[in-house]
């Protein structure tokens, strides 16, 4: 895909005029020729580095992240810097100190700040006189004569201009994401039948998906076999290849207008035409017309349905692995375990694409299913009545709804799982007017040997057994539910938890039972206690007991219901709840490394002595920037926590941060939080103590700030106050402090920086990224609330540095 930066902020580009020490040239050529011996230099903005003679196209220094830049050939009139080629897409340089070199030995080369070479064209040896970006935005590196030593429509990234071909050894590679250079998991390429494919190749699977994977190369009208390997568009819009695969742009015809055909982040291949008015551009030819038929693109599990556009989701019994990345997949919230007893839940007119363990034709579905059920390793099976065809499983991945009407796929799901939905699960086979399991299922929808029931015969007895059935509820409503109002209550709850999956009603009696009479204490805070539990099926949990909750009964539930909706890998899972006056309890998953107080600081009283490294701290800051951002931006109804800090902070097995006590502000008595102030003194913005003063999720990333700085010193910010500046300031004073500091902060180690960052980890910390997480803890705890950054921003921030800066350790 193209790369793109929002432009609110600017192109953000570093446009480097040439330096150069050998030669000297005059109008446009200075402008579009760098010599043998200049140089680029990132810090440099005085101009283009390289503009094409009509400036369609710019070369030089494209900044991708916080202190991240590529070397790159972009659209100069696109709205948002559209990149056509990128030379070190995979390997960033830092901000300050790179620099692009046409070397007297004939390389054009990218040195780090440190002067290691991140990439070159390895031309040395040849006489290379100059580089030079002509008009049809080919970077081209030339000898004296003018001949071509290198070019760079011979090594395309994501994106074929008009010209420049697609061939056997040069093929189109994705981004990883909208506005990330980075490579990612699609490509378009010359298989080895010699026909161009779109394929996902990622970590755990790769696959073809166009043309059609079910039609061989002469039903797509592609010819295979043939001697070349070879496909480009021309400026009128007009692709053609050596497989005879030929399209057109629905605007064809202007050689004018500038075009591009790039492999987008999504997996699709589309052609683009620039607006010379508005700079943007638009799509005139698309490879696939339906999202959804792109694989990878919901990972495993996932499935890809439209709502209107493709939407992922995920069945019944399965969770998102990452709400913010869904080419990661769904993954189970239990296990398989092979030889013991399993049912399978229909998931109507849904299918998974591939992977078939031992397709077979015309058999009857009590036989598909026991097919499924005699090899461990099938996870699920399709079966298609009226045909008979049965795909077993042994993986799951391009789930999609068909139009196909019945098509259905059956999940193995353990008898022992509680809470899915009962009329999905088949336990004694599939139910059926007739008994098939000694029919061969023919073409028609339900035919067994006799051949006498046809489809009139069918709907009458679906008609009928629709209306028996309405009756049925009606009069059992009517003299059963309402009689007896102790079940129409336990009607509502299963309702609840068919609704909300794992999320249902307890029984106060049911958590004293698992938490053995709330013995066992993790935790206790200013909305109560938590205890440790373990469920009649296996799962340990967390119940909280809350108090100072004045709430009906059925308001408490709403509220609830909402946030046990709240699903993402940064978050507590919330499980249930009870409701029983006076008791008021939250049930969540246990999460079994405690809170990240105890890690930290050590207040687990055990003094083990184990320091929490600096990558564990990094990712504990991404995780929890991701949890929050989730709640003030992307879930289903908007969420400010107001007590952001370690104690709320909880870390898995592989310390993987899930922010907890999400949501409680709206469970507390209206008129207590509106008469004091919500939160933890040390981590309350100061808003938070002026009377009438609305809160917003910027008294959030406030508290999220005071938690960065801590994961910085490795003490309580409280503590570090007191004793910092001699003792006279405040936070705010010593942000302002820092603040001033950074300004004048360059590429070496300031000492005041060394000693700033906790002394335990004797100085193992990552250079750039310490004075990153610092520069961003001060704006986040700025007195102000409308100068902090946004917690959709600060996750943007950190991500960008994670694991792309050079890293620079200090020992």
């Amino acid at each position: 895909m193209s790369t793109t930066m929002n432009p609110a902020h600017g192109l953000q580009l570093i446009l480097v005029s040439s330096l150069c020490c050998t030669a000297v040239s005059v109008g446009d050529d200075r402008r579009s020729v760098l010599w043998r011996g200049g140089s680029i230099a990132v810090e440099d903005a005085a101009g283009h580095a390289l503009v094409s003679p009509g400036g369609d196209f710019s070369c030089g220094f494209y900044k991708v992240a916080t202190n991240a830049y590529t070397v790159a050939v972009w659209f100069t009139a696109s709205e948002d810097a559209t990149v056509a080629w990128t030379a070190n897409r995979d390997a960033p340089v830092n901000g300050v100190g790179s620099r692009a070199e046409l070397r007297r030995d004939g390389s054009l080369v990218l040195r780090d700040y440190d002067g290691r070479v991140v990439w070159s064209t390895n031309t040395s040896g040849t006489p290379a006189d100059r580089a030079q970006l002509p008009h049809t935005g080919n970077l081209v590196v030339l000898d004296a004569g003018g001949n071509r030593l290198w070019q760079s429509f011979d090594w395309p990234t994501d994106t074929l201009l008009p010209g420049q071909p697609v061939t056997r050894y040069r093929q189109l590679v994705s981004a990883s994401a909208r506005g990330s250079p980075y490579s990612g998991y699609y490509k378009f390429y010359f298989d080895s039948d010699n026909i161009l494919n779109l394929m996902y190749d990622g970590p755990e699977i790769s696959s073809n998906y166009w043309p059609d994977p079910f039609r061989k190369g002469g039903a797509n009208n592609r010819r295979a076999f043939t001697s070349s390997r070879h496909g480009s568009f021309d400026r009128r819009g007009v692709f053609t290849a050596s497989d005879q695969l030929q399209f057109n742009a629905s605007d064809m015809g202007d050689e004018g207008v500038l075009r591009r055909l790039t492999l987008d982040y999504d997996g699709n291949l589309r052609l683009y035409s620039l607006g010379a008015a508005d700079g943007r551009w638009r799509a005139t030819w698309a490879a696939i017309p339906r999202q959804c038929d792109v694989h990878g693109m919901c990972g495993r599990y996932g499935i890809c349905t439209y709502s209107p556009g493709p939407t992922c989701s995920c069945p019944d019994g399965y969770v998102p692995r990452d709400t913010g990345d869904w080419s990661k997949g769904c993954r189970r919230t239990f296990d398989v375990r092979c030889g013991e007893d399993v049912g399978f839940a229909e998931m109507r007119h849904t299918d998974y694409w591939g992977f078939d363990l031992n397709y077979t034709a015309r058999i009857s579905f009590d036989a598909c299913r026991r097919l499924c059920l005699a090899d461990c390793h099938c996870e699920a099976f399709g079966y298609r009545q009226g045909t008979g065809e049965c795909y077993p499983k042994i993986a799951l991945w391009n789930g999609g709804v068909l139009s196909i009407p019945y098509q259905s796929i059956y999940l193995k799901i353990p008898t022992r799982v509680k809470n899915l939905n009962p009329s999905l699960l088949h336990f004694d086979g599939h139910a059926c007017a007739v008994d098939e399991r000694d029919a061969i299922v023919s073409t028609s929808y339900l035919h067994v040997r006799s051949n006498t029931i046809n489809f009139i015969y069918f709907y009458c007895f679906l008609a009928v057994v629709f209306v028996l059935e309405a009756i049925f509820v009606v009069v059992g409503y009517l003299f059963v539910f309402r009689a007896d109002s102790a079940a129409a209550g336990r009607v509502r709850d299963e309702g609840y938890s068919l609704v909300f999956s794992h999320f249902r009603r307890f029984t106060y009696d049911e958590l004293s039972n698992a938490t053995s009479g709330f013995r066992d204490e993790l935790a206790k805070g200013a909305t109560g206690s938590v205890y440790k539990g373990v469920l009649d099926d296996g799962r340990s949990i967390a119940v909280k007991r809350l108090g100072e909750l004045t709430q009906a009964d059925e308001v408490f539930r709403s509220e609830l219901s909402v946030i046990g909706r709240i699903n993402h890998m940064n978050l507590v899972r919330i499980w249930g709840f009870c409701s029983e006056h006076p008791h008021r309890l939250i049930v969540s998953e246990y999460v079994e490394n405690g809170s990240l107080d105890r890690a930290l600081f050590g207040d687990d009283g055990e003094g083990s002595g184990v320091v929490l490294a600096w990558r564990s701290r990094y990712k504990i800051a991404v995780g929890v920037a991701k949890g929050l951002a989730y709640l003030h931006h992307e879930c289903l109804e908007w969420i400010v926590h107001c007590d952001v800090k370690p104690e709320n902070i909880l870390l898995d097995g592989d310390l993987e941060p899930k922010v907890t006590d999400f949501g409680l502000v709206k469970l507390l008595s209206r008129d207590a939080a509106l008469s004091r102030v919500q939160g933890t003194r040390g981590y309350i913005a100061p808003e938070c103590w002026t009377v009438g003063r609305p809160i917003t999720g910027k008294a959030d990333v406030y508290s999220f700030g005071v938690v960065l700085l801590e994961l910085l010193l490795g003490q309580r910010v409280c503590d570090w106050v007191k004793t910092a500046a001699n003792g006279a300031g405040d936070l705010q004073r010593l942000a302002a402090l820092l603040r001033e500091k950074l300004k004048h902060y360059d590429d070496e180690l300031p000492a005041w920086l060394a000693e700033l960052v906790d002394a335990r980890l004797r100085s193992h910390f990552d250079h750039a990224q310490a004075a990153a997480m610092l520069e961003l803890a001060v704006s986040c705890v700025d007195g102000e609330p409308s100068r902090r950054p946004s917690m959709s921003t600060v996750v943007h921030q950190l991500v960008s540095l994670d694991d792309r800066t050079p890293s620079r350790r200090h020992a």
